[in-house]
């Protein structure tokens, strides 16, 4: 009953389907022969002949597919397949954390010196540095020639007149007198005999002084004409004379420039003020004294080629901020440098000029320039 059950069953399956069951029916062992053949109970009826003497049967239809299988099990990786080629360069990423500084490396070769670069602007004048020391004395320099008398200056005014002079020694004997008028003629006698010349008689008395004569011209304008020439000549001389000893004075110093009738000269010493002074009061002038813009051009060559700042005559001893010459005048001329003047430290009372001719206050203890006037 079985076996009828399943030959219904496959006929009922479609003709590809039995032909591939009697592929696999037909290559079965004899075993298996024996197992539907011989071991199949009675009951099923007698066991049919071998399919092998019977003809291949048509070929059926091919089956519809069957359903996939379960998954097998991943086998062995194949052999690495060639290198394909270089793709696109992907888009770029976003910049990942700066990472930590490397250590330095080996200083490089010194590069090619730039250019040199544009000139700044002036900066302001340093402090002035200490006094070198005094250099060797230079050899006396060629005595110059005397200058050509000045012209005669004109006669001065009268002086007052003088004290009354002490007497003078009594003067010589005048000549004798004339005779006086003869006396009244007497009784007239007869005239006797000339007698011998009789001894000189006695000196008589003085006889009464005469009417005083008309006055005579007076010799006293000539005189004092005469004297006032000599009074101006002795003045024209001591002029000179105070001239030269100033010029042979200042010839000691060997740096100057003229400016007008004033010359500023230097040593190049640097003392502080009031030795300065000292020292141009005994060459007979003065602490340099600048009144116009020429005078202090002269001045600013002078301390440009000595390269030293140098004391001025003008200070403010009497009153705080209001500079004077020595002589009490008020400045007429002035050339401060911005800012100045500022008493810095409260005890600026003398005055400097820097090479640049500009004007600062300085302390009078400091040691300047010193640059006379004449």
């Amino acid at each position: 009953m079985l076996l009828l059950l399943s030959v219904l069953v496959l006929l009922t399956q479609p003709l590809g389907y039995l032909e591939a069951e009697m592929k696999t029916y037909s290559r079965r062992t004899v075993a298996d022969a024996c197992t539907l053949v011989m071991c199949s109970s009675v009951e099923n009826g007698l066991p049919g002949r071998d399919g092998r003497d019977g003809r291949e049967g048509p070929r059926g239809e091919k089956g519809d597919p069957g359903l996939p299988g379960a998954v097998g099990q991943a086998g062995m990786p194949g052999p690495a397949g060639a290198i394909g080629p270089k793709g696109d360069n992907g888009s770029a990423g976003e910049p990942g954390p700066k990472g930590d500084t490397g250590p330095s490396g080996p200083p490089g070769l010194p590069g090619v010196p730039g250019p040199a670069g544009t000139e700044g602007v002036q900066g302001r004048q340093g402090n002035v540095g200490p006094q070198g020391k005094p250099g060797p004395k230079g050899e006396a320099g060629p005595k110059g020639e005397v200058g050509a008398p000045g012209m005669q200056g004109s006669a001065g005014t009268r002086g007052p007149t003088g004290p009354k002079g002490e007497r003078g020694a009594p003067g010589e004997r005048g000549a004798p007198g004339n005779a006086g008028a003869a006396g009244p003629a007497g009784a007239v006698g007869a005239q006797g005999a000339p007698g011998a010349r009789g001894p000189p008689g006695l000196k008589g008395d003085r006889g009464v002084p005469g009417d005083r004569g008309a006055k005579g011209e007076s010799g006293l304008p000539e005189v004092t004409a005469l004297r006032q020439q000599v009074e101006a000549l002795q003045g024209q001389l001591r002029h000179l004379q105070a001239t030269f000893s100033q010029y042979k004075k200042v010839e000691l110093f060997p740096n100057g420039r003229s400016v007008g009738k004033k010359i500023f000269k230097t040593v190049g010493l640097e003392k502080p003020f009031e030795h300065a002074q000292q020292v141009c009061v005994q060459a007979g002038g003065q602490l340099a004294s600048p009144r116009s813009e020429a005078e202090n051009a002269a001045l600013q060559q002078l301390v440009t080629d000595q390269n030293k700042a140098a004391f001025l005559s003008m200070t403010d001893t009497k009153t705080e901020g209001k500079f004077t010459y020595p002589t009490g005048e008020p400045l007429v001329y002035s050339n401060w440098a911005p800012g100045e003047p500022n008493n810095d430290g409260g005890a600026e009372n003398c005055v400097e000029i820097f090479t640049n001719g500009k004007w600062n206050d300085r302390a009078c203890a400091e040691q300047r320039l010193v640059i006379c006037e004449f």
